[in-house]
């Protein structure tokens, strides 16, 4: 009948059947699993589950709901992500088609389903979601159901939740470091010295301004010695130069933006097919990579979904950006959006997506 994404606690999802991503053993884990044997009856439950004993990944059993809403639990057991090359790509659709096809099998007409080997399992979000799309689509092709995928469920709620506050005081951060340097240019700004005494000797010089920007910058950063400190800088210890890394930024210095981006998936062994799915580009986008890499340029967006579906760091990502021409700016809500998650190794598409909107911005997956 339909297919239909949506925001809510699985738990609470008023269908015939919902979907837990379950483990091969009767060992209970956490997130999604934990709260729908919570709020299931912890017992009665567990000792349903029980009764399979050991259960390998890609293969489904039914139990019933007990105090949920829901009348049944599929359990799917579901695969960790390794690579994407692993074979739990497969193992993972077959956690969809084996649940739609138990589903049938006992009449359910409605069913609510997670992202099934997301969170601790280990799948991108956004990786997992084309896979159920696609599963589910093809099912729906010659079946009746009414199918829910609920992609933010409590832990992915309660995870948004602690990012956003940070997001604001990095974006704050950022903004009053910029100003104070663009107009007064004061050395210690963006670098406070490392020790108490230097910072109370130096506060003691500072004007009135100075103290209310420190303020404001440590009561978002939670800290005055953290407050404006560029990332890695220390001004009594330097990193030694990565030789290795230097010679193959040379190496590859004059590389265009596709061919560099070429190398990077091989260097990091992340295929052109798996970073389409964790990057949420079209196939169209990688068909162009493939076919012209020396002319491929991508739009500012796509060039930053590259960088996050390839897991660089932020000294890579600006790099990787630059051969297409663009920079990270400081005036740009967006840019430093990105820029957040990538310095804090947030590399799903879909919390970047959820936090893009939530400052009114365009997300990449609007449901």
């Amino acid at each position: 009948m339909s297919l239909k994404i949506v925001r809510n606690d699985i738990t609470k999802m008023n269908t015939e059947a919902i979907v837990n991503t379950a483990g091969e053993t009767p060992e209970v884990g956490t997130g999604c699993e934990s709260a729908i044997y919570e709020a299931a009856g912890y017992d009665r439950l567990h000792k349903a589950r029980e009764s399979f004993g050991y259960v390998k990944e890609g293969e489904v059993f039914i139990t019933p709901g007990f105090d949920l809403k829901a009348k049944y639990i599929i359990h799917a057991v579901s695969p960790f992500y390794i690579d994407g090359e692993c074979g739990e790509v497969e193992r993972l659709r077959s956690c969809y088609r084996k649940s739609l096809d138990l589903a049938k099998e006992n009449g359910i007409r409605s069913i609510s389903f997670p992202l099934i080997s997301t969170g601790n399992f280990g799948f991108p979000k956004a990786y997992a979601l084309r896979i159920a799309m696609d599963e589910i689509n093809a099912f729906l092709l010659h079946d009746d159901m009414e199918i829910y995928i609920v992609v933010f469920d409590t832990v992915s709620t309660e995870l948004a939740e602690k990012l956003h506050p940070q997001i604001e005081a990095f974006i704050d951060h950022n903004y009053v470091c910029k100003k104070r340097k663009e107009e007064y240019g004061d050395p210690y700004f963006g670098s406070i010295p490392p020790s108490d005494s230097r910072h109370a000797a130096y506060m003691g010089r500072a004007s009135a301004l100075d103290k209310r920007l420190f303020a404001f910058a440590a009561s978002k950063t939670g800290s005055v010695l953290s407050a404006c400190e560029d990332a890695g800088e220390d001004l009594e210890y330097e990193e030694p130069v990565d030789e290795e890394k230097l010679d193959e930024r040379i190496k590859h210095l004059k590389d265009p933006f596709g061919v560099y981006l070429l190398y990077l998936s091989e260097r990091k062994k992340i295929s052109l097919t798996v970073l389409e799915n964790t990057a949420w580009v079209s196939k169209h986008v990688v068909f162009k990579v493939r076919k012209n890499p020396k002319i491929y340029r991508p739009d500012k967006r796509t060039a930053f979904q590259f960088c996050v579906g390839l897991e660089l760091n932020l000294d890579d990502t600006k790099d990787l950006l630059s051969r297409a021409g663009y920079t990270i700016s400081d005036s740009l809500l967006e840019d430093k959006i990105w820029e957040f998650y990538i310095e804090n190794e947030r590399f799903d598409i879909m919390d970047i997506s959820d936090s893009l909107k939530k400052y009114g911005l365009k997300p990449i997956l609007d449901f």
